[in-house]
């Protein structure tokens, strides 16, 4: 609703320089300060209002000295409304809600000073409170604030191991921050650790998870000369690096900064109230001068009139009607029921699981017409599973063949020989054979290969499972397969016994979440990820999505986002990982899977899935667009009865009971029309 949320934490990057860390405490305590300050500020004035209202009915005071009694709880319950009126004048952006309230309530608080007319006091101050009210419920909608990145210190890689070589040629590894390594030096990294910043292997060989950079669960196995990037982590072999890149270029670095940046480019999208004051707030106004000012002139100047009357004989009156006009047309329902409408929207949906972070989103998402997803975690679960298992050095077709293992045995013993491995490619042959834990076999003699597998002996048989590297090294002939996904092959005494076919397993709903947004009118579905070509375009395929990028990093992915949003359009992003906060920040508004999501995605992200369906979206943008459909109705209804009055008075037939309805009555209707938004 009104901006001064987003002024507090536009600048939330507590990822960076640990100087800025002591601003955010002191920011995020601003923050929760913020609501209890407002909750507190509200039900002391409720308290002095009932106070000054029962002084006005027991005491006979002087309008002025009512006047001082009234500003206490105004000015207590209004001064942050008036002060960025004032602002928003100053920037030549007068004509927001700010400023319509504080005319409205500035005009019933003067109004008692003419002559012959009833004070306004009370009014004055219930204007500024039912304002505070909406903004409350508002802000405890939107929740915590959305853009400290402090989760980034995940992928952030504290240390390096520097190696240097000593005049007897022995070499020497000692600790340093990763800023002060220079390109071309060389950093040892162990099992465990973080790759401090990018470069080449020279030596060793292992396997690395890149699941925080790529969001693809899958290691990537990694030899001499090949290249890593810093963020992953290390997880079999030592190995010794050649840094090609300094801190401040490495791929970590870059993440960390694309994220900050996305969320400076975001459109910020204009909340709904914002935009109609900015309309109406004008006309109202102006409206009012009109009446104050031309009715006396043209009575002042015309020969109509019998008796010619002088312009301030009749400008009291005048302008005792454009106040009355004013307030009648002080938009108070539409004050109170717009942010209600949305508070209800955002209440519904959290209770199904979806947690939409502001009410500008709801407004993005009513008008979504591109989502772009991330594969892994979002499409798919990011858990490996077995998918078929081909026995014998036979094509894939026509491996039944008789003096090969069964596909049986095959899975028997590659879940052994897996038993204590930490890799996912060993909880997948576990999860597959879980007998294998209970049914005795002897497993001996487990030695894990950087780079190629693991081979053991099962009872009396040597079994190797592997990659083809593995393969090659003992001399067993292996065969290629036809299926997309990940290829582990079994050898059993060095002859080549068959391979069993790992793939990332799609999420139940996701092929009806694509189904449903179609529906919705949504076209454009669009698949990125980090994984290889043929996996992505089996999935997409499956999917019925409309087009799918391979092979992308994070940089990437924001690359094409941006090439998308330029084809203006309303653009949603739907990730689960820290490679892609970055985008989630940049898109139109981001939606985070907030189950296994990491924390950077939920951060960045305006819209959290609690239970990582991709089903729920379809079902986000529907509730979206019903809650502006409540918020619509509203402005027209309270706008209609406004209207309906303002023209009775124009003519001298309104009473005053209709424009305390065209105040009171069009309020309450219009909350209670508000509340049916809570329903989904």
């Amino acid at each position: 609703m009104s901006h001064h949320h987003e002024h507090h934490h536009e600048q939330g990057n507590e990822c960076c320089a640990h100087e800025h860390h002591h601003d955010h405490q002191h920011e995020h305590h601003h923050e929760h300060g913020g609501l209890k300050r407002q909750l507190v500020l509200i039900a002391a004035t409720i308290v002095l209002l009932i106070i000054a209202v029962l002084i006005e009915k027991h005491c006979q005071l002087a309008t002025w000295q009512l006047l001082l009694v009234y500003l206490v709880p105004y000015l207590l319950i209004g001064h942050e409304t008036l002060k960025e009126a004032a602002e928003g004048i100053a920037h030549g952006e007068a004509f927001d809600e700010h400023f319509l309230m504080s005319v409205a309530t500035i005009g019933a608080l003067g109004i008692g000073f003419l002559p012959g007319a009833e004070t306004q006091f009370p009014e004055a101050v219930f204007v500024m409170l039912f304002f505070q009210i909406g903004e409350l419920f508002e802000g405890y909608a939107e929740g915590k604030s959305r853009d400290s990145i402090a989760h980034l210190m995940d992928i952030r890689p504290d240390v390096a191991n520097l190696e240097t070589t000593e005049a007897d040629g022995t070499r020497k590894e000692t600790i340093v921050a990763p800023e002060e390594v220079s390109v071309g030096s060389v950093i040892v990294v162990k099992p465990g650790e973080k790759v401090p910043l990018d470069g080449v292997v020279l030596s060793g060989a292992s396997s690395l998870n890149t699941v925080a950079l790529t969001g693809e669960s899958m290691p990537r196995e990694i030899n001499v000369d090949d290249e890593v990037i810093s963020g992953c982590v290390n997880l079999s072999g030592v190995i010794r690096v050649r840094t090609t890149k300094s801190f401040g270029e490495s791929t970590v670095s870059k993440i960390i900064h694309l994220v900050e940046d996305a969320g400076e480019h975001k459109s910020k999208s204009e909340a709904f109230i914002t935009r109609f004051a900015r309309i109406y707030t004008p006309v109202v106004v102006f409206a009012a001068i009109a009446i104050a000012i031309l009715p006396p002139l043209v009575l002042s100047f015309s020969s109509i009139a019998q008796t010619p009357t002088s312009f301030m004989d009749v400008f009291p009156t005048w302008l005792y009607r454009a106040l009355m006009f004013l307030i009648v047309s002080c938009p108070c329902a539409l004050v109170i029921s717009v942010p209600l409408s949305f508070f209800g929207g955002i209440g519904g949906a959290s209770r199904k699981g979806i947690l939409i972070k502001g009410a500008n989103f709801m407004d993005v998402l009513a008008k979504v017409d591109t989502v772009v997803f991330d594969k892994t975690g979002t499409l798919t679960h990011g858990q490996f599973a077995v998918e078929a298992v081909h026995s014998g050095d036979k094509s894939c077709e026509e491996s039944a063949n008789t003096q090969h293992p069964t596909p049986n045995t095959l899975l028997h013993l590659a879940a052994h020989v897996e038993h204590f491995s930490t890799h996912p490619i060993g909880a997948a042959l576990r999860d597959a054979f879980p007998d294998e834990a209970t049914d005795g076999c002897k497993v001996t003699d487990v030695e894990e290969v950087a780079g190629q597998g693991i081979r053991a002996r099962v009872g009396d048989d040597l079994v190797c499972v592997g990659n083809t590297k593995m393969m090659d090294a003992i001399g067993a002939k292996w065969r290629d397969c036809t299926h997309a996904g990940t290829i582990i092959h079994v050898a059993i005494n060095g002859e080549y016994a068959g391979h069993i076919v790992i793939t990332d397993q799609v999420k139940d709903d996701s092929a009806e979440a694509i189904a449903e947004l179609r529906k919705l009118g949504v076209e454009r579905t669009v698949m990125l990820t980090g994984d290889r070509k043929e996996v992505a375009e089996r999935v997409a395929k499956k999917l019925q999505i409309s087009e799918y990028h391979a092979e992308l990093l994070p940089t990437d992915k924001v690359a094409i986002v941006e090439q998308l949003l330029s084809d203006d359009t309303q653009l949603a992003f739907v990730g689960d990982g820290i490679n892609d906060a970055p985008v989630l920040a940049r898109a139109d508004v981001g939606i985070a899977m907030g189950g296994l999501g990491s924390d950077a995605a939920i951060e960045a992200a305006d819209v959290v899935l609690m239970d990582d369906k991709p089903s729920k979206i379809p079902l986000a943008i529907r509730i979206a667009r019903r809650t502006i459909g409540i918020a619509r109705q509203n402005v027209w209804f309270a706008i209609g009865v406004k209207i309906a009055v303002l023209i009775f008075a124009a003519l001298g037939l309104a009473t005053l009971w209709m424009a305390v309805f065209a105040d009171v009555g069009v309020t309450v209707l219009a909350v209670l029309n508000a509340m049916r938004a809570l329903k989904v």
